[in-house]
């Protein structure tokens, strides 16, 4: 063995495989790759190979269409068949959500390349004849897609990083894994030591294990996975001797299942409810083609769905019943990226689509690795997507349920219930009598709307369709059993109600629990010369003033988004989106100084934030403090230390609704009483709480920006129209690259578009956007009614030249073109009146 290695893989399944292979292609020949046993044993070689191009992530989706596209160039590079078969994917649809759901992913198909044909149910018929068309309202192909060989794919992957000098290592067990003092990482394995520089983690069902060899939790753990073969069937069979076209992968998706010919016969693959999760401890040491026992019972409705669509699926016999392990996630996307907390550790885990999203997450982790940054967006699959809260039995409960979900209609407002509550802050009952409908985010529950009282949807506008497997489409009940929320595509029941919100917030003043805020303080001597390094903008010389900072790029993308406030001398308060903290303050914490001079300290959990909004906020606000609140001694974007009651807070004059108010950053253990006095001194103000869906609303119209939509490390952050905010006079991480977009051209610009004609409907994000001769030029990033506008909104991309004001366009949303125009930025308030009042 080596004793040495630039990279060492670990794991020989066909991620692992994928990643030494574009390692070895960016030039890094001299990587190494360690299996425990065999090539493809564990989950790779009783995959059933399918390539499903649809992905409702926009990162994940193209890395799919990576992996598509370069299996098969593999096979030209390597001389070697990896048994490709491009027979096309088809899925089915029986109802109108459903159908939206389609129409909805189509968008994003558009604007990342994918192809896409709508089909009626003759043309399914046509393409499949064995499949009976009865109650189908159409379906959609990807005629780029089918399946592959996955032991065949793996060994191409090894031949070509072999023939670009990698090396691998088969039967060869890692004992550990230990970071040396000078950074390098040092593998023991039963046949010796190597060091590297880098190690990627791709070890399948013993992801956890590894985990614990470099001390950290990854957030994978396997689920049991059923498909059926059958013998052949006559008319199968016939149909190969004569030359006709297989009949390619059918995917019911309203009964959970796909299907597709096998060796003259089928292959069913359920996804149903009650499967358990397994090698919750990891697999045995000797564990290597293992399967588990089958379990047909769990199987027969979706076996009966599958006889009346297929009837010739019932004509014949059970060959076969695999049951292997399929790692999974809580929210059923891959984990490819940094290891939080350690330097050049890299994890690609997580794979429930491992065949098809392996070439494309070898794709992006090598030039991660190599370059220092991901050519796509990777947040959807980024390893810090989620925190500490993933435990084991949390892992249990949600890895289980996203399994269940695969073929569930994946609604934009949809929020599943497994392992929640979880993390709750202390106003949740109260605002949960107050008839609060929660979501949740990094295991945070969050008001999205209030439910006006007793309020219940018609029983006769839920579920969706008949004899339909996949889950329900509203949220779950309440305590006394009623349903109050529907999830749809398009405007659903709770639309009305967030627009009471919106116009009470306009009107008088309301209040919203933002608790869940990423906060970070930074302090130390060297605090705001590091600070003023790292971000675009400047760190405020006065204190108490408030900057909105960006991180960048070492390319010039928008990394992240901080609140930066000097609340003491030489101590910073950062705050960033809740969703993102262990992504933000990872790389806050392999950035900071490592000779003392930077401190860095979490306290998310520490304090509360309440926001108080609204023309009437500063009346409600200044009856519990004696600070004077008006704007020549409070004036807007500054933060000051309050009493409010006989409690305190930190008052940041900041909102994201852009209304006149104040974000109470509090005591968590002070939550309760502030937010009592806030109803009480408000209540001859009208006060009351709104959510975030409301917040996002009134967010839209202001055209503020979110990670990772208008900002991202795809877009420079003169693309995301970051100007005000960059700082050029200074040094800061990206400087040198973003002033070279500009001065070349930029790519996109960002624009608010006001969409006409719509009725029930509005952007949601990932709609193509067109000219007016049809071409596309853009995609929308973000999508609402504004209320205070009375207009239908969308945030885009659009490639220069469309961005002007006036410029007209088209956007498709469900697969209907509207009308649109690009306005000015701010549609509401844009010169940030109600902001100053």
């Amino acid at each position: 063995m080596k004793s040495h290695a630039r990279a060492v893989v670990i794991g020989g399944g066909v991620v692992g495989v994928s990643t030494l292979y574009h390692l070895a292609k960016k030039g890094w020949s001299d990587s190494v790759l360690i299996e425990r046993k065999e090539l493809t044993s564990g989950s790779t070689w009783h995959a059933a190979g399918l390539l499903p191009l649809f992905n409702m992530s926009y990162s994940v989706g193209q890395i799919h269409k990576y992996s598509v596209k370069f299996y098969q160039e593999l096979q030209e590079e390597t001389g070697m068949n990896v048994g490709f078969s491009k027979v096309s994917n088809i899925r089915l649809a029986r109802t109108k959500d459903r159908w939206d759901e389609y129409m909805y992913y189509a968008g994003i198909a558009e604007t990342i390349g994918v192809n896409v044909n709508i089909l009626t149910p003759e043309q399914v018929k046509e393409i499949w004849p064995l499949c009976e068309t009865e109650g189908l309202l159409g379906a959609i192909q990807h005629p780029d897609d089918g399946y592959i060989q996955p032991a065949d794919l793996t060994q191409a992957l090894a031949k070509g990083a072999r023939d670009r000098g990698a090396t691998i290592y088969r039967n060869t067990t890692v004992t550990a894994i230990e970071c040396q003092p000078d950074g390098l990482w040092k593998i023991t394995t039963d046949k010796g030591e190597i060091t590297a520089e880098h190690v990627i983690s791709c070890t399948g069902n013993f992801a956890r294990k590894t985990g614990e060899m470099v001390g950290i939790n990854i957030p994978v753990i396997p689920v049991e996975h059923q498909y059926i073969v059958t013998e052949p069937h006559p008319a199968i069979v016939e149909r190969k001797a004569k030359g006709m076209p297989e009949m390619g992968v059918l995917r019911e998706s309203d009964s959970a299942w796909y299907m597709r010919e096998e060796n003259g016969g089928l292959l069913l693959g359920p996804y149903e409810h009650g499967a358990p999760v397994c090698y919750v401890d990891g697999p045995s040491d000797e564990s290597e083609y293992e399967l588990f026992q089958e379990e047909l019972d769990r199987l027969m409705p979706h076996i009966e769905t599958a006889m009346v669509r297929v009837p010739a699926f019932g004509e014949v016999g059970i060959k076969k019943v695999y049951n292997g392990a399929i790692a999974y996630t809580p929210d059923g996307n891959p984990i490819v990226g940094p290891a939080p907390g350690l330097k050049n550790f890299w994890l690609n885990e997580g794979h429930s689509f491992g065949i098809t999203a392996a070439g494309g997450a070898g794709w992006q982790l090598a030039e991660w690795i190599v370059d220092g940054e991901s050519t796509l967006d990777m947040m959807g699959a980024d390893p810090r997507r989620f925190g500490p809260y993933a435990t084991e039995g949390y892992l249990i409960a949600k890895n289980e349920e996203a399994y269940a979900n695969v073929f569930t209609m994946h609604y934009p407002d949809e929020e599943r219930a497994a392992a929640r509550p979880l993390k709750t802050t202390p106003v949740y009952d109260r605002l949960k009598t107050m008839g609060a409908v929660f979501g949740s985010v990094y295991g945070w529950e969050r008001a999205n709307w209030f439910a006006p009282e007793g309020y219940e949807v018609p029983k006769e506008e839920l579920g969706v369709g008949v004899d339909v497997l996949t889950s329900h489409n509203y949220a779950p009940p309440t305590e006394d059993g009623r349903v109050v929320e529907k999830w749809s595509f398009r405007r659903s029941n709770y639309f009305e109600h967030v627009g009471n919100e919106v116009k009470h917030v306009n009107q008088h003043v309301g209040v919203l629990d933002m608790s869940a805020f990423a906060k970070m303080e930074v302090s130390g001597p060297g605090a705001r010369a590091w600070l003023d390094s790292i971000f675009a903008n400047a760190i405020p010389k006065k204190r108490g003033r408030i900057a909105l900072c960006h991180m960048l790029t070492k390319h010039g993308g928008v990394r992240a988004e901080f609140t930066v406030y000097e609340w003491a001398p030489g101590r910073f308060y950062l705050v960033s989106a809740g969703a993102y903290e262990a992504h933000d303050h990872d790389y806050l914490r392999k950035l900071a100084p490592t000779e003392g001079s930077v401190r860095l300290q979490q306290i998310t959990q520490k304090l509360g934030v309440l926001v108080l909004a609204g023309p009437k906020s500063r009346q409600v606000l200044q009856k519990l403090t004696r600070t004077s609140l008006e704007n020549k001694d409070f004036p807007w974007l500054t933060g000051k230390e309050i009493s409010v009651g006989v409690a305190s807070a930190h008052a940041l004059r900041v909102n994201f609704v852009g209304e006149l108010g104040w974000e109470l950053h509090h005591p968590i253990e002070m939550q309760n009483y502030i937010f009592d006095r806030l109803m009480e001194a408000g209540a001859e103000f009208s006060i009351k709480p709104f959510g975030i869906r409301a917040m996002l609303s009134m967010s839209v119209e202001k055209s503020y920006r979110l990670i990772p939509r208008e900002m991202s490390i795809e877009y420079n952050a003169y693309e995301s129209a970051l100007d005000r905010f960059i700082k050029l006079d200074k040094d800061f991480i990206g400087k040198e690259a973003l002033v070279a977009y500009r001065d070349n051209g930029l790519r996109w610009n960002f624009a608010t578009i006001i969409v006409e004609g719509v009725a029930d409907v509005d952007a949601r994000g990932s709609e193509a956007i067109y000219n007016s001769a049809g071409e596309l030029v853009g995609r929308a990033t973000n999508g609402t009614y504004g209320w205070r506008i009375g207009k239908s909104i969308a945030l885009a991309m659009l490639q220069p030249g469309y961005a002007a004001e006036g410029t007209r366009l088209k956007i498709k949303i469900l697969g209907t073109l509207y009308d649109a125009v690009v306005v000015g930025e701010s549609p509401f308030d844009p010169d940030n009146a109600a902001l100053r009042a």
